[in-house]
């Protein structure tokens, strides 16, 4: 016990100047009011450390717990008040599957007969979310785990540096960093509040695994903590304070992703993983607005809801800006249940329909 004790101090002493240097830049981005500051700044200022060749630990045991809190926090916007809301999704949850299997048709065709890449490979890097769950699938198949890896990366990192603009073109959404006093900052919920939602995030955890959830640490304190929002049995929130760390975390682990791989080694890869990701963010757009017409929900919270990965990454913007984090956790949950359900069917069957010579 001991042992392990140490050695969690250890890792967590080498992931402290990661953690300083995404902190840095987020309180920089804080500072010229850059929309999105806590997670943008993070996220820019390792990524480019990372493309440059500097190592940076990347915070998986970190990442790991602040999935659950941002799973618990997710599950704070579930409120009472939402059940007349709830029936309205249906339409928006079909407009967002129809969307993700044309995602889908385009990414694979480009991976497969631009980039020339194989099958299993381009299945898997076109599959439009899911970064963890896809990389386990991938290991079992005989897919380029790396090109896999770029391409998911990327394509949250395009995902998260374009949102800003693209909201504020079609969303009017206020993007500043709302002005917070310490007290508001520093601000907890009563320990009775503070015990429910501590168990949230450990049951949800726990239950999440035992259901086989997609990523399992978010959405499973996400259940959890929604059925106590929504039934009025909780009702506290998690401080700005917390929000704005899990933010840098997210920022971080996003950024540190591209260590060891610099530009002048990706080339085309690379290139074409960027345009995939425009691509999908564009079909993304158009699926937005349909939604909008349709289901009368805000075209912000709609392309939130239908931007193609980034569970996490996106969920957590929906809740930093308050764009209705409730509907966007909700569909990007079922865009990954019918993902990892049908992934192995649809690989088997177009492993029959075209075969690989």
């Amino acid at each position: 016990m001991i042992h392990i004790l140490k050695a969690r101090v250890a890792d967590g002493g080498r992931l402290l100047p990661t953690l300083l240097i995404g902190a840095c830049g987020s309180g920089l981005a804080y500072a010229v009011r850059m929309p999105l500051p806590w997670l943008l700044g993070a996220l820019i200022v390792t990524t480019a450390l990372s493309l440059a060749g500097v190592r940076l630990p990347s915070p998986t045991a970190s990442r790991k717990a602040v999935l659950a809190v941002i799973g618990v926090m997710l599950g704070a916007a579930f409120t009472p008040d939402m059940a007349g809301d709830i029936g309205r999704w249906g339409a928006s949850l079909a407009i967002m599957l129809v969307s993700t299997a044309v995602m889908m048709v385009v990414s694979v065709w480009m991976s497969r007969r631009i980039a020339g890449n194989s099958l299993d490979t381009a299945i898997y890097a076109g599959m439009p979310g899911g970064l963890s769950a896809v990389t386990l699938m991938a290991a079992d198949s005989e897919a380029d785990l790396r090109a896999v890896g770029l391409a998911h990366a990327v394509r949250v990192l395009v995902l998260l540096l374009a949102i800003p603009p693209v909201l504020q073109l079609i969303g009017h959404v206020n993007l500043q960093a709302r002005n917070v006093t310490l007290s508001q900052w520093l601000a907890m919920p009563a320990w009775g509040d503070a015990l429910m939602l501590v168990g949230a995030g450990i049951a949800g955890a726990w239950l999440g695994r035992l259901q086989r959830l997609p990523n399992p640490l978010l959405f499973g304190p996400v259940l959890v903590s929604g059925l106590l929002h929504v039934t009025g049995i909780c009702e506290a929130t998690i401080p700005p304070v917390v929000v704005a760390f899990a933010q840098i975390v997210i920022g971080v682990s996003v950024g540190v992703r591209f260590v060891g791989t610099p530009l002048a080694s990706l080339g085309v890869g690379l290139l074409i993983s960027v345009i995939q990701a425009l691509l999908l963010m564009l079909i993304a757009v158009a699926a937005a607005w349909l939604g909008h017409a349709v289901t009368g929900y805000s075209p912000a919270a709609a392309l939130l809801a239908y931007m193609p990965g980034g569970a996490p990454e996106l969920s957590l913007v929906a809740l930093s800006l308050g764009i209705e984090p409730a509907f966007v956790t909700s569909h990007h949950l079922l865009r990954l249940t019918v993902l990892i359900l049908l992934m192995p069917l649809l690989l088997s069957f177009l492993k029959r329909r075209f075969p690989q010579g």
